[in-house]
C-alpha cells in the first residue's frame, strides 16, 4: 500500500479576516483544485494560439480569447447545472437556490460538455462559422484540462476509488471508513488526460472529416470513463443505477460511446473537410 501524499487542498491564503464596510469576510483561500482549471484553461488557450496558425483549422489567432471565454463559461455553468441536474435533483427540487452555491463544489463532466456544446454554437452564430469545424479545432486541447482537474481531485482527496487490495491502494483522509482504495482520480488523469490528449493530438494534425476530431473525442472519453467506473467509489446517495452494476457516471457515458462511434463512421464515410483557411493576417 502507498502513503497518500496528504498534500493541504488549500494552495495559500489570500487573508484571514477583512473588515470592509462594517463587515467581516474571510478567509479568502485558493484551493489547488481551482488552480488547476486555471492551468488548465492556460495551456488551452496557449495550444490553440499554436494550431490556430495552421490552414487546416478556421479560428485566427484573433478569435482564440473570444472563443475560450464562451467554453470556459460553456465548462463552469454546465458543469455545475448537470451536477445539481444528475446528481442532486431530488435536492434540487427541494432547494432550487442549491445550484448556485459554487462554494458546496460539484462540478460534472458530462454537464460541462453540454454547456460547451451550447455555448460553441452560441459563438459559432455570432461570428458565421460552422459548429463543427470550431469544436474540432478545440477539442483535442480539453483533455489537458481535464487530466489537470482529475489531479485536483486527487489533491482534495476526493472521487477516490474503491476498495482494494493492490499494492498502489491508498487511504485518504477524508474517506470516512479509512479503507485503502484506488486512486482512481490518477487512472483518470492518465487515461482522460495524458492518453487521449495523445491520441487526439496525433490525429488532428492532419486534415481530417469534418466532425471526425469530436466524435473521436466523445467516442474515447465515454469509454475510458465507462472503464474507470468500475474501480472508482460510486456516489454514496446514488449507488447503483442499473444492474446492480452500473454507476450514474456510466449510465452518462453510454450515449457518448454511442453517438461518439456513430457520428465518426458518419464523418470518415462523408469525407467532408472544411474548407482551408489563408494565412492567418495576424
Amino acid at each position: 500500500m502507498l502513503t497518500y501524499p496528504n498534500i493541504d487542498p488549500v494552495a495559500f491564503t489570500v487573508f484571514e479576516s477583512l473588515e470592509l464596510f462594517g463587515r467581516s469576510f474571510g478567509p479568502l483561500q485558493v484551493h489547488w483544485y481551482g488552480l488547476m482549471y486555471l492551468l488548465g484553461f492556460g495551456a488551452c488557450w496557449a495550444l490553440a494560439i499554436y494550431r490556430s496558425k495552421q490552414r487546416h483549422y478556421v479560428p485566427y489567432r484573433a478569435q482564440i480569447d473570444d472563443l475560450l471565454f464562451y467554453v470556459a463559461m460553456g465548462v463552469v455553468v454546465g458543469g455545475r447545472v448537470g451536477y445539481v441536474l444528475f446528481y442532486q435533483f431530488p435536492e434540487f427540487l427541494a432547494n432550487p437556490a442549491m445550484i448556485v452555491r459554487l462554494q458546496d463544489g460539484g462540478m460534472s463532466f458530462h454537464g460541462g460538455l453540454l454547456g460547451v456544446i451550447l455555448a460553441t454554437l452560441f459563438y459559432c452564430r455570432k461570428v458565421n462559422q460552422n459548429f463543427f469545424d470550431v469544436i474540432d479545432f478545440f477539442a483535442p486541447f480539453v483533455p489537458i484540462a481535464l487530466g489537470l482537474g482529475r489531479l485536483g481531485n486527487f489533491i482534495g482527496g476526493e472521487l477516490y476509488g474503491r476498495a482494494t487490495d493492490v499494492s498502489w491502494a491508498m487511504v485518504f483522509p477524508s474517506d470516512p471508513e479509512q479503507l485503502a482504495r484506488h486512486p482512481s482520480q490518477l487512472y483518470q488523469m492518465f487515461l482522460e488526460g495524458l492518453v487521449l490528449f495523445t491520441i487526439l493530438f496525433m490525429f488532428s494534425r492532419k486534415h481530417r472529416p469534418r466532425a471526425s476530431v469530436c466524435s473521436l473525442f466523445v467516442l474515447c472519453y465515454g469509454v475510458m470513463r465507462f472503464v474507470v467506473e468500475f474501480v472508482r467509489q460510486p456516489d454514496s446517495h446514488i449507488q447503483f443505477d442499473l444492474f446492480g452494476w452500473m454507476t450514474r457516471g456510466q449510465l452518462l457515458s453510454l450515449p457518448m460511446i454511442i453517438i461518439g462511434a456513430s457520428v465518426f463512421v458518419w464523418a470518415m464515410k462523408r469525407e467532408k473537410y472544411s474548407p482551408l483557411k489563408p494565412t492567418d493576417p495576424q
